[in-house]
């Protein structure tokens, strides 16, 4: 039971962790009724990001992602991936949300 347990922790750690791809770490966030998944991503400061936001679900609000601290106000298509990319110069957090702030997540920047 122990080894089956440390086995779905390792898998679910390794699907929410960003790739890196050409020096762009690139993480999917998928939008389901639970709301943004995964909600934390972890990223390094100087490093460029790419968000690819995939909305899966009618019965939630979030339907466009927001991040203030960047200007950002991006409408989901349903079943249609988008894409952000930013790079972010310094240490701290970007929190997302939804247009009406009921569904969000955080950016951690180390």
């Amino acid at each position: 039971m122990k080894t089956l347990l440390m086995g779905a922790l390792t898998a679910l750690t390794l699907a929410a962790a960003p790739a890196q791809k050409g020096g762009v770490r690139t993480v999917e966030i998928t939008v389901t009724s639970k709301g943004f998944e995964p909600a934390n991503v972890t990223v390094k400061a100087g490093h460029t990001v790419r968000l690819v936001i995939t909305r899966k679900t009618d019965r939630t609000c979030a339907k466009e992602i927001i991040l203030d601290d960047l200007g950002i106000n991006q409408p989901l298509p349903l079943d249609t991936p988008v894409t952000l990319e930013f790079t972010p110069s310094e240490s701290g957090t970007l929190r997302y949300a939804c247009a009406m702030d009921h569904i969000g997540g955080i950016v951690t920047i180390q």
